[in-house]
């Protein structure tokens, strides 16, 4: 190897700076993953090897047994990884190796808090790749080259993880990466055979690239006693290096797939659940699914990374094939493995093919099942749903033929607690129905708070019909789709007119026609008083609290639609609310006694009181203030 040429020094990048501190500190008693790290990725560098040679043969440059490599050196008190996968050039090392390229970098940022525990899981969460190296090393040293470069392209890379690092070019005669750990002293430990093995073992045992160490045996004559200076090395191949899925399940471990897990998604934390299926006729494929415990930061961008990790008859093909899994399933993890596409498959000639098609039908309906399986769990279900239940109900709008298996997901508050949690399923809405009952009734408000108090639900409430409470910013948006389950259909309580089906007796119903008959009168000044701000008035059987409330027509967007729509910078068309009065309450009983000044008035206040309760905003809240003060020292 030749001297280095052209070296620089150059500065990390802001985050990664933050990064390292964090991590060195935060991650020390779990320090030993940094070697499972550091094998993935080179495990990830073989294959893309793989996969670029099957273009290019001469990529391998006559070394087409892809491997792993682990050394040590108790003296130098160094640990060497290494292999001879695609290797990186002058300018992938700077950008991978002095950045985080990866959306969400800055939301991971402000969330971390400076607290060990809390810190370590997160960073768990945004994966630290190469750079969990500095939790054991003050120094790391990077030696690589590009396969199909010449020699002269090789490129050394130095840190101690401070703040900056050096770029040279070297000579290197062949392809691949080397990684030189050179240990902290209270990391010696690591610069040890049995560690090393131990870790391989625990960590790494199901890639499917040969993780090798180096054994010196001694040669031994014909009657069996060692050759003295006859000392060679060879090396063995410590893990079991067979691609997991392609076991059979009854031979792979709880621990080995959640090993294989961590692998696959880069998460430090455990899978909630996984599905290991192999399907044999028309399509034949392989497919091992993951939930994770824990949401990636970058979930809510929709054109993040997502999607499996794709083989083609075992070989690697690409990172995040996102045209398997629906969008909304984008947090699910893991590999399929198939025989019916072609080994130079391309993302666009994946939007193509009618077999992707297919195969994303029948993974789709795998994941689905697995999550009902996993909502038998409770406690486990719970940590699903707070994590991914957001993104589960955008299923509904965007997968109508399995609408009625995700409903069978889906959570929701509701008055049968009256608690934020999301627990409560449509199917056990439907058994506590009451007698007569024929629809799932819901309300949808800016927050839980805003939902559960809101006048609508005070009939329901005294009727002991129990109402979903949805205050997430999707729910509307979902319920314009999720239209009926199980044969029955939804009802907003705050749109339309109210009908409790067969829960009202012939009596109730004749008694509320005769009070709106004789409230004819009230109703029609009223409407006279209010003009054009309201669509109509009516006498109302919803209340039995609130004086009045607002309702809106039945296929109108609700208050909750329109503040998001209007914030996105989308006009919409006015919308005239129904003013709907409480004959029982005094506040009513007053205004039907009012002069025709005052009643104006209070009609006014009626209706703005109506609306901020409903979640809307007032084009003219002095002009209320003005009213209420009048009214208040008359």
């Amino acid at each position: 190897m030749s001297t280095a040429t052209h070296e620089e020094t150059l500065g990390f990048q802001t985050e990664v700076k933050q990064l390292l501190n964090l991590m060195i500190n935060s991650l020390y008693s779990n320090r030993e993953i940094f070697l499972r790290e550091l094998i993935s990725n080179a495990a990830d560098a073989c294959d893309k090897l793989r996969y670029a040679a099957l273009d290019n043969d001469a990529l391998y440059e006559g070394d087409s047994d892809l491997r792993i490599e682990i050394e040590h050196d108790a003296s130098a008190n160094t640990v060497t990884l290494r292999d001879n996968g695609i290797g990186m050039n002058r300018e992938d090392v700077i950008a991978n190796l002095g950045t985080i390229a990866r959306s969400g970098t800055a939301e991971f940022m402000q969330q971390l808090t400076g607290e060990q525990q809390k810190d370590a899981k997160l960073i768990g969460q945004f994966g630290v790749g190469f750079y969990s190296g500095f939790i054991v090393a003050d120094e790391v040293t990077v030696r690589t080259r590009k396969a199909g470069t010449s020699a002269q392209e090789g490129v050394e890379w130095r840190s101690r993880g401070e703040g900056e690092f050096s770029v040279a070019d070297i000579e290197r005669d062949k392809h691949g990466t080397e990684i030189i750990l050179h240990l902290k002293d209270d990391a010696k430990e690591f610069a040890d055979e049995y560690r090393l093995q131990g870790l391989v073992r625990k960590y790494s045992d199901h890639i499917e690239v040969p993780v090798r160490m180096p054994k010196i045996e001694t040669a031994k004559d014909d009657d069996g006693n060692e050759i003295e200076g006859s000392e060679v090395t060879t090396w063995e191949t410590i893990n079991e290096a067979t691609a997991l899925w392609v076991r059979p399940k009854s031979e792979v471990s709880d621990d080995e797939y959640k090993a294989f897990y961590k692998h696959v998604a880069h998460d430090f934390s455990d899978p909630l659940t996984w599905s290991h299926n192999k399907v044999e006729g028309k399509l034949e494929y392989t497919s091992l699914l993951y939930v994770p415990g824990r949401a990636p930061f970058d979930m809510f961008e929709r054109d993040g990374a997502r999607g499996v990790k794709l083989y083609v008859q075992r070989v690697f093909i690409m990172d995040d094939a996102e045209q398997f899994l629906p969008l909304y399933l984008r947090f699910i993890k893991g590999v399929l493995d198939t025989r019916d596409l072609s080994l130079n498959v391309s993302r666009e000639i994946l939007q193509q093919d009618p077999k992707v098609e297919k195969i994303k039908g029948a993974l789709t309906k795998r994941a689905l099942d697995m999550l009902k399986k996993l909502s038998k769990d409770d406690e486990q279900y719970k940590t699903f749903w707070s994590t991914f239940g957001s993104v589960l109900k955008e299923g509904p709008g965007e997968d109508p033929a399995n609408r009625e298996k995700i409903g069978e997901l889906l959570r929701f508050a509701s008055t049968h607690t009256d608690t934020a949690a999301q627990e409560q399923s449509l199917a056990g809405y439907i058994e506590r129905m009451k007698e007569g009952q024929q629809k799932i009734y819901y309300v949808v408000a800016d927050s839980f708070n805003a939902a559960k108090n809101s006048p609508h639900l005070e009939i329901f409430r005294k009727k002991g019909i129990e109402v979903l409470l949805l205050s997430d910013r999707i729910d509307e948006w979902l319920m314009t789709h999720l239209t009926e389950f199980d044969g029955k259909t939804f009802a907003d309580v705050a749109k339309g007119e109210l009908d409790l089906g067969d829960v009202e007796n012939e009596e109730e119903k004749k008694a509320q026609e005769e009070t709106a008959k004789a409230k004819e009168e009230l109703v029609k000044r009223v409407k006279e008083a209010l003009g054009d701000g309201v669509q109509e008035v009516k006498i109302t059987h919803r209340l039995t609290d609130s004086p009045a409330c607002v309702v809106l027509p039945e296929h109108e967007m609700g208050y909750q639609m329109r503040r998001i729509m209007e914030a996105a910078g989308q006009p919409l068309p006015e919308v005239k609310p129904i003013l709907e009065l409480n004959p029982e309450h005094a506040l009513v009983d007053r205004l039907e006694a009012s002069d025709d000044d005052a009643f104006g008035q209070l009609a006014h206040i009626l209706l703005d009181q109506a609306i901020i309760a409903e979640g809307g905003h007032l084009d003219d809240p002095a002009a209320y203030v003005k009213r209420l003060n009048s009214v208040l020292t008359a």
